[in-house]
């Protein structure tokens, strides 16, 4: 061979080239274990920037996968107040809304159409035990059975309603309002824009605020009080547990001094609104008040109020809000801006259950409407009434009855 010919490159067993000088000095300066498991960190990282970076290729997003905690809710997290509000409507009735009546259904359908990106649901008789277990119960955040048990025990549908409601703001906040309630305004509008929604945990209405009544032996006790047929609260506020605490506390009292199981207990008209509604409402709000500020709150810092007032974190809206056209308390009308809501009392039939005081000539003093002339004829009549003989009473009764019959139709004044 000649001195001419050029020696052949050697090949390593992967056919490259054997002599590269880049390739050498990489080969030095990178370890060889490092260097076989180099691919597999490359498909590592491709893959990881593909899952990151997937849902904003061509509008496609992961899927969510979620899981269903058991039904006993053992992980369920307390919630805390939030932020806002929850964006839920709740109302509870006897049925669920596709058997409603129309009546009811019209004024359901109003809370969905004024706000159209609130959930709306409806606790009815057959599904509130189930709710109540699902929050409630052994073993959940809040794990309160003795709650459920005791609920299961009344017998009394305005007891309940009342019980249900605060318990519902309890669990999961958002706005109650009775199935009667319509809807004037969205919920947006319940808060005026000078607040801020963080600082506040409940909204309210005055409902009554006659204090010039409050020494009326019947009256008294209704005279100033907050509307409990809407408002709003952020989950867990203590108002709404320590009604339910009050309410479960004050029936075990009654049922011991009637000498009854709870199921049997007897209420009349003003043992219901003291116990669980609007009398019982207001004193837990102004105690939690007068305990927020460490000072004593009364119902004198909210007496003719004619714009919202934020004390404790409670926002308390004029009366015209909650319970215009009332013809009382300066309630004003629906057709008002700042009327919010309309009441049309339809579903309150709880009183033929649990009757007022009812005088055999004089009638309820609640039909005097807290006109202050009406009432006074009313309280000098009775007192009048004390010095009458048990004769002129009863010839009182008869001619009642004679005027009450000449005032009823002629089919029902003869019995047909």
């Amino acid at each position: 061979m000649s001195d001419e010919k050029r020696e052949l490159p050697r090949f390593s067993p992967a056919r490259t080239p054997a002599f590269s000088p880049t390739r050498s000095a990489f080969r030095n300066r990178v370890p060889k274990q490092i260097r076989r498991a180099l691919p597999v960190y490359l498909i590592c990282i491709v893959v990881f920037l593909f899952i990151t970076n997937v849902g904003s290729l061509g509008g496609i997003r992961m899927p969510t996968i979620s899981r269903r905690e058991p039904s006993n809710f053992v992980k369920q997290k307390p919630l805390q107040y939030g932020t806002y509000f929850p964006k839920k409507i709740w109302q509870s009735w006897k049925q669920d809304p596709l058997n409603f009546e129309e009546r009811d259904l019209n004024t359901a359908r109003t809370w969905i159409a004024k706000n159209p990106h609130y959930r709306y649901e409806v606790l009815t008789d057959n599904n509130d035990i189930a709710y109540l277990e699902q929050f409630y119960g052994h073993g959940t955040a809040i794990n309160r059975p003795d709650i459920v048990e005791f609920y299961q025990k009344i017998n009394a549908t305005i007891i309940r309603a009342d019980m249900l409601r605060y318990l519902i703001m309890y669990a999961e906040g958002g706005i109650y309002a009775d199935i009667d309630v319509e809807a004037l305004r969205p919920i947006e509008r319940f808060i005026p824009e000078r607040y801020d929604e963080k600082d506040i945990q409940m909204v309210v209405s005055v409902e009554v605020d006659e204090p010039e009544f409050n020494d009326h032996p019947i009256l008294g006790k209704k005279s100033q009080s907050f509307c409990q047929w809407t408002f709003m609260s952020k989950p867990r506020h203590p108002v709404m547990l320590k009604l339910v605490d009050g309410i479960m506390k004050w029936l075990k009292e009654i049922s011991h001094q009637q000498r009854c199981h709870i199921s049997e207990v007897v209420l009349d008209f003003d043992q219901v609104i003291e116990g669980t509604g609007p009398s019982a409402f207001t004193a837990a709000i102004l105690e939690y008040m007068s305990k927020k500020v460490g000072k004593k709150v009364t119902w004198h810092n909210f007496h003719q109020l004619y714009e919202s007032k934020l004390e404790a974190g409670i926002l308390v809206l004029s009366v015209e809000a909650f319970a215009a056209g009332q013809g009382h308390s300066d309630s004003g009308n629906h057709n008002a801006r700042g009327a919010l809501v309309k009441h049309h009392y339809h579903a309150s039939l709880w009183p033929s259950k649990h009757p007022r005081f009812n005088h055999p000539v004089y009638g309820e003093v609640e039909k005097c409407n807290w006109d202050p002339a009406c009432v006074k004829r009313w309280d000098d009549d009775i007192a009048a009434w004390g010095s009458l003989s048990t004769e002129e009473q009863q010839a009182k009764i008869n001619d009642k009855q004679t005027l009450d019959n000449l005032m009823l139709p002629l089919p029902l004044a003869i019995g047909v």
